[in-house]
């Protein structure tokens, strides 16, 4: 499903981009060179700056878009030119997705209503337009992105760091992220693919290759598991990092790192079963379901006890005070059968 949704996401960016041929002829070449200042030529748009706390609104950019008439595509005023044409462009991506009805049944048909492909294809629309193919394919192989070349694709354009992000996680070869990190650690940009994204804002540091590259030259590679929300880590990832321009940018997948000339997956299979003889019914099973606190057991499938149901199979006779099986004994009876 999540191979799925990337190709979903490329196939609604190309059919964007079919839209914007359409509509506004001759417009995507401005709009690479200068598309804020070619974006506040457009009847029916408001191009907004705003400061960069109030763009909080679950893009993955500092922007937000407000429908209306006319429509605003609003940016953080305190990002670089390049950031602002991105986030200009990836606003217009959602302005398009809204507003043009072969565009909107494509998002319908998605199980979350098209929340999680129209963000994807805002972000591949705006980076194809920054970073065209050409100019990718001179700089990232088939093998897929390493964090040099991306940082040689950022140096080689008018692109923003989080559209060259965008166009190199297009090429991962498996599962992954590509990653804009700050000074601190905390993750400014995510662009992923086939894993769960990331969330921006989100404090990496604790990752040791990334602490080493902040620390160092920015240059390093490794193995590490990033955060999730609430301190919960994924599976383990190949890691390559690449300074970039007072960022570091860092390639993460989960095999067939281009780097290494041999990276089986680092992620887990699957859940582990394992084996338990139930103190209840006696009976051998196998379990994936998550054994109990206390007894350290799962529930049998059979009787549907865990080891905290420990089965009473002896009794102490109150007359003879012999233990005796529960067979000599009728019902609840306190006395045994010999003693009644």
């Amino acid at each position: 499903m999540n191979y799925l949704r990337r190709a979903a996401a490329r196939a609604q960016a190309q059919a964007m981009l079919s839209v914007l041929h359409r509509d506004h002829p001759d417009t995507t070449q401005r709009l690479g060179v200068g598309a804020l200042h070619e974006l506040r030529q457009w009847p029916g748009l408001e191009v907004r700056e705003i400061p960069d706390e109030r763009s909080g609104n679950g893009c993955s950019v500092s922007g937000a878009y407000f429908a209306g008439s006319p429509a605003v595509l609003a940016v953080a005023a305190s990002a670089s030119m390049a950031r602002r044409d991105f986030t200009a462009l990836h606003e217009l991506g959602h302005h398009l997705q809204q507003t043009m009805v072969e565009l909107m049944d494509v998002l319908l048909d998605q199980p979350d209503g098209g929340a999680t492909l129209e963000e994807s294809a805002c972000d591949a629309f705006a980076a194809d337009i920054l970073l065209p193919q050409p100019l990718a394919d001179q700089h990232i192989t088939a093998a897929g992105p390493t964090a040099g070349a991306a940082v040689a694709l950022w140096r080689a354009s008018n692109a923003s760091r989080m559209a060259t992000c965008v166009k190199a996680s297009d090429r991962l070869p498996a599962p992954g992220h590509v990653l804009l990190i700050d000074s601190d650690g905390a993750l400014a940009f995510a662009a992923s693919h086939g894993l769960p994204p990331l969330r921006r804002g989100s404090d990496q540091s604790h990752v040791s290759v990334l602490r080493t590259a902040l620390s160092g030259s920015g240059r390093t590679e490794g193995r590490g598991r990033l955060a999730y929300r609430d301190g919960i880590l994924g599976d383990e990832l190949y890691l390559q990092t690449a300074a970039m321009g007072g960022y570091l940018l860092a390639v993460a997948v989960t095999d067939l790192a281009p780097w290494r000339s041999f990276a089986p997956s680092a992620r887990q299979a699957g859940p582990e079963p394992a084996e338990y003889t139930c103190a209840h019914c006696g009976e051998d099973f196998t379990s994936y379901a998550p054994a109990c606190t206390r007894c350290e057991s799962a529930p049998c499938p059979d009787c549907r006890h865990c080891g905290c149901d420990r089965k009473v199979s002896e009794r102490q006779c109150a007359s003879c005070f012999v233990v005796h099986p529960l067979a000599m004994f009728d019902g609840a009876s306190s006395r045994c059968r010999d003693c009644d």
